[in-house]
């Protein structure tokens, strides 16, 4: 899919490349990711495995494909903290309260799946933390999860502690209502295909670019401030970030509801084949 625009972690600053293995958080030898939660609670959420193959575009061994299907996790057992461990968890989404989830990781094209099956079994969530949010490896599904967000009438949220990056900042936009404590931090940087291409290659109205300003003005910017906000999410190169806080998020966000008609993704899709034939990367700095 279009956009290694991969996740990133502000603790360093080396990229990683399109589909890299660089985890969110760090991996312990028996292989458990261990998830940073607020008030510094690390948790474990669930344990991955993966098949690697050589890409001749990116000359290195990458993931082959998403994480498997039926990825949903049992509870797993927290530290005693501010919470209690969580409820359940779906990919990133993790059930912290009835109704409250947290997105800590990044969404793939299990991810939209993913999220019906929470909304299912918790149809009182209306809140969507993002507390650690690397991004994504698939942007389509992920912007599906943006309006998935959005159409179920659920706020996002982002904590003193937490960090929105790259594509998960396509999350909090879909936010209902979109709120921010001081300390909260969001970063950005262009996308870049499989093909070394990057949304300079294309004409601003080329489906590869109308494929996120046209999900800003569905989150309510004008169409002015859709192209404002795109400008500016790729006026950093893909192996760099702009880093800024609520301050500036603000001023993009204050334009606004959404607007009541819904787009379909696959439209674009259409008139781009060569830009979404694999999964998105991950982009961790």
């Amino acid at each position: 899919m279009i956009g290694a625009r991969s996740n990133f972690s502000p603790a360093s600053s080396l990229p990683c490349l399109r589909l890299s293995l660089c985890p969110p958080s760090p991996a312990s030898a028996d292989g458990q990711v261990h998830v940073s939660a607020p008030e510094t609670t690390l948790r474990v959420l669930r344990t991955q495995s993966w098949i690697e193959e050589w890409d001749p575009v990116a000359q290195a061994w990458v993931r082959s494909g998403d994480d498997p299907a039926g990825f949903d996790r049992p509870p797993a057992t927290a530290n005693s903290g501010a919470r209690k461990g969580p409820l359940a968890v779906f990919g990133p989404f993790v059930v912290l309260e009835a109704n409250t989830a947290a997105v800590m990781g990044s969404t793939n094209s299990n991810s939209p799946a993913g999220f019906a099956r929470m909304r299912t079994a918790f149809p009182g969530i209306s809140m969507l933390e993002l507390i650690d949010a690397p991004g994504t490896v698939n942007d389509i599904a992920n912007l599906k999860v943006g309006r998935m967000i959005r159409a179920a009438g659920i706020s996002t949220h982002v904590p003193a502690n937490g960090s929105v990056r790259s594509g998960a900042v396509e999350l909090f936009l879909a936010g209902k209502t979109r709120t921010m404590e001081p300390g909260a931090q969001f970063a950005v940087h262009s996308w870049r295909d499989e093909r070394g291409r990057g949304p300079q290659d294309f004409a601003p109205e080329d489906p590869a670019n109308r494929l996120y300003t046209a999900f800003h003005e569905d989150m309510g910017m004008s169409q002015a401030d859709a192209r404002a906000f795109y400008d500016m999410t790729n006026s950093v190169p893909h192996s760099g970030a702009l880093w800024f806080g609520p301050e500036v998020m603000r001023g993009w966000i204050a334009s606004g509801e959404a607007k009541p008609e819904e787009r379909d993704v696959t439209i674009h899709l259409a008139f781009a084949p060569n830009l979404f034939s694999q999964p998105s990367a991950r982009l961790d700095n």
